[in-house]
C-alpha cells in the first residue's frame, strides 16, 4: 500500500498546485497561525527579571522542566506569555474523555451527535481554565521564591504580579486552543497538534548545529555521531513503517437485487492500523506527567526549598528516573488501548456490516463479528502500545544511562513524523478534491457545447 507521500509525489503537478486556490491560502493562514504563535514564544511575562530567570532554569533544565520547554517551543526558557502552552487543554481533554466514558449524561451527550460534541467541546474549555489557572498561580507562586546571582526573578512580587500572571498565563493558553482550532477549520491540518509540532521543529536547528560543534570539539566521537544519525533515520522509518502498517479483515456480500437490477457478489477489507490511537497516547501521557510536576518545580525554586514531599515527586519523577519511566509505559499503553476503544467501536461497526449485508467469512453476523472484531483489535493495540513505548522509552534510555546528547526524544519524533505524515495526507486530500472539480467542470463544459451543438 502506498504512502500518503507517495500518492502526492505521483500525483503532485506544480501546474495543478498552481490553481488550487484554496489550499493556497488554507497553507497561507496555517503558515501565518504557527507564525504568530513562534511570535508569542518570544514576548516574556511582565514583572520578570529574564536574566535572573534564565539563571534559575538553567538549574532545572535538565529535568521534566526541559522536557516541557522542549514542548513549549522554548516559551518556558523564556517564560513568555505562552509558557503554560496547549498541554492544560490536553489534560482538559484527557479528563473529558474519561469522564464521558464513565458518566451516562456525558455518554448520552456523545451520542446526540454535532449538537453534543459541541457541548462537550465547551465543557472542555470551561476545564481548560480551570487548569491553567491553577498551573498559572503554581507558577506564580514558584516566580516570587525563585532567585539567582543576578538577583530576585520577580521584580515586585506581591497580588498584583500573581493576578497579571494568571491572567497573562491563562489568556496565551485560550488564545492557543482558540488558534488551533481556526487551523483546523481554515488551514490545513490538525491546530493543536501543528502548534506542538512547530514548538519541537523551531528547536532542530539549534539542536543539530549544537551537534556538530561537540563533534568538532571533540566532545563528541566521529562514530557516535554517526551512530545517532543512523539511529535517529532508523526509528523515522519505524515510525513510518508502523503508522502505515494494517491488519486487514476480508469482508464478503452476496448477490442483491435492488428493483430490476442484480448486484454481484464483492468482497472488500476492513482496514484495523496497528496503531489507531496515533500519537495521542503518548502526549496524553507526557501531559499527565508534566501537569502535577509544573507547579511543584517552581514551588521548589532553584534552591530546592518547599516541602519535603513536593522535593521528593520531584526528583522521584525527573526525566530518566526508574519511576519516571515506569509511569510513562503504563501510561502509554493505557492510552493506547482507551484512545482506541473510543475511536472504534467494534459492536457499531459490527451492525453496519449486517446492515449492508456483508459478512466475514466464518464468523456469524452481528455479535460473533464484533466479539471477532474486537478480539483482533486487542491484539494488534498489544503491538502498537509495545511500539509506542518502545519508541517513546529508547532515546530516554539513551540519554539517562548512555550519556547519548540525544536532543530529541521518541515522543518528539513521533509527534513531527506523525504530523507530518497527516498534514502531506490532507494536503493531498485538497489537491485531489480541486482536481475532481476541473474534471467536472469540464464535464458541464463539454456537456453544454454539444447540447448547443444539437439544437
Amino acid at each position: 500500500m502506498t504512502s500518503a507521500a507517495e500518492q502526492l509525489a505521483a500525483n503532485l503537478n506544480f501546474g495543478a498546485f498552481a490553481k488550487a486556490e484554496e489550499l493556497k491560502k488554507r497553507l497561507w493562514f496555517t503558515l501565518g497561525a504557527l507564525l504568530v504563535y513562534r511570535l508569542g514564544t518570544f514576548i516574556p511575562l511582565p514583572g520578570i527579571n529574564p536574566v535572573a530567570f534564565a539563571e534559575t532554569f538553567k538549574s532545572q533544565s535538565s529535568g521534566i522542566l526541559g522536557m516541557f520547554n522542549m514542548f513549549a517551543g522554548g516559551a518556558v526558557e523564556r517564560m513568555a506569555i505562552f509558557a503554560l502552552n496547549i498541554m492544560p487543554y490536553i489534560s482538559a481533554s484527557i479528563i473529558m474523555q474519561l469522564m464521558s466514558s464513565m458518566d451516562k449524561r456525558l455518554e448520552a451527550l456523545k451520542k446526540e451527535g454535532e449538537q453534543g460534541r459541541k457541548q462537550i467541546n465547551q465543557y472542555t474549555r470551561y476545564l481548560t481554565v480551570i487548569l491553567a489557572a491553577f498551573q498559572a498561580y503554581g507558577i506564580s507562586i514558584g516566580l516570587e521564591g525563585s532567585s539567582s546571582a543576578a538577583g530576585s526573578v520577580v521584580i515586585e512580587p506581591g497580588m498584583f504580579f500573581r493576578i497579571s500572571t494568571v491572567v497573562t498565563l491563562v489568556g496565551g493558553t485560550m488564545f492557543l486552543m482558540w488558534l488551533g482550532e481556526q487551523i483546523t477549520q481554515r488551514g490545513v491540518g490538525n491546530g493543536i497538534s501543528l502548534i506542538i509540532f512547530a514548538g519541537i521543529v523551531a528547536a532542530l536547528p539549534s539542536a543539530i548545529a549544537g551537534l556538530f560543534e561537540m563533534a568538532r570539539t571533540g566532545a563528541l566521537s566521529t562514530f557516535l555521531l554517526i551512530a545517532l544519525i543512523v539511529l535517529m533515520l532508523a526509528v523515522v522509518a519505524a515510525i513510518v513503517f508502523m503508522e502505515r502498517a494494517q491488519r486487514r479483515l476480508l469482508i464478503q456480500y452476496p448477490k442483491r437485487q435492488v428493483g430490476n437490477r442484480m448486484f454481484q457478489g464483492d468482497t472488500s477489507h476492513l482496514p484495523l492500523k496497528l496503531n489507531s490511537s496515533g500519537v495521542i497516547p503518548p502526549i496524553f501521557a507526557s501531559s499527565l506527567l508534566l501537569l502535577p510536576i509544573t507547579a511543584a518545580s517552581f514551588t521548589a525554586g532553584a534552591n530546592n526549598q518547599g516541602p519535603e514531599w513536593l522535593n521528593t515527586i520531584v526528583a522521584a519523577l525527573g526525566r530518566g528516573q526508574p519511576l519516571h519511566l515506569i509511569v510513562f509505559v503504563a501510561l502509554i499503553v493505557f492510552f493506547a488501548f482507551f484512545y482506541t476503544a473510543v475511536v472504534f467501536n467494534p459492536k457499531e461497526t459490527a451492525d453496519n456490516l449486517r446492515k449492508y449485508g456483508g459478512f466475514i467469512p466464518g464468523i456469524r453476523p452481528g455479535e460473533k463479528t464484533a466479539e471477532y472484531i474486537d478480539y483482533v483489535l486487542t491484539r494488534i493495540t498489544v503491538v502498537g502500545a509495545i511500539y509506542l513505548a518502545a519508541v517513546c522509552v529508547l532515546p530516554e534510555f539513551l540519554i539517562s544511562y548512555a550519556a547519548v546528547p540525544f536532543y530529541f526524544g521518541g515522543t518528539s519524533l513521533l509527534i513531527v513524523v506523525s504530523v507530518t505524515m497527516d498534514t502531506v495526507a490532507q494536503v493531498q486530500s485538497h489537491l485531489l478534491a480541486h482536481q475532481y472539480e476541473g474534471l467536472i467542470k469540464k464535464a458541464k463544459l463539454r456537456g453544454a457545447s454539444s447540447n448547443r451543438g444539437r439544437k
